[in-house]
């Protein structure tokens, strides 16, 4: 009997343990972030160097991120993502260059976040992708977006940014 109260007092306290965790690993990603990285503007293209700025916010079960990069020191192009997590699992949207809304559905394994997007629009030949938000030590943050060229089936990082908090 004992070993079965145990036993469901340890199952009552996972979910507080696993929103715990999330409440953790969100606040871990609030802050300012500088850095850059890589874009590519079409398929079969260069990749574009650019340099980003971003301030992210978060509380027990949401994340928001606002920023912008910039390329060849005069084109500039903002970005927000709103994601709520309930457990492990993660939901929200992304608004990039379209300006339109892309529907954001995923997962947390470890220290990265893993969503599947749904463009607004066709982009790269189609309207799925996806983007890894990755927590890399106490002061970096990895954003990138993998699609795949549909001509040829292979898979392309279309985003590839390093960020350091400022």
């Amino acid at each position: 009997m004992r070993t079965l109260a145990a036993a469901a007092i340890f199952c009552a306290s996972l979910p507080a343990f696993s929103m715990a965790s999330e409440d953790d690993f969100l606040r871990s990603i609030e802050g300012q972030w500088t850095g850059g990285g890589e874009v590519l503007r079409k398929l079969g293209g260069e990749k574009v160097k650019v340099t980003c700025d971003m301030k992210s916010d978060a509380n027990a079960s949401s994340l928001s991120m606002d920023g912008s990069c910039r390329a060849l020191v005069v084109i500039s192009r903002s970005f927000k993502a709103n994601v709520t997590a309930s457990g492990a699992s993660y939901s929200g949207n992304y608004t990039g260059i379209s300006g339109k809304p892309s529907k954001l559905i995923g997962a947390r394994a470890g220290d990265t976040i893993d969503l599947d997007v749904t463009w607004a629009n066709e982009i790269y030949g189609d309207r799925k992708a996806r983007m890894t938000i990755q927590k890399v030590g106490a002061n970096g943050l990895r954003i990138r977006t993998i699609d795949q060229d549909p001509s040829s089936g292979k898979t392309i990082v279309t985003t590839d940014l390093d960020l350091r908090r400022g």
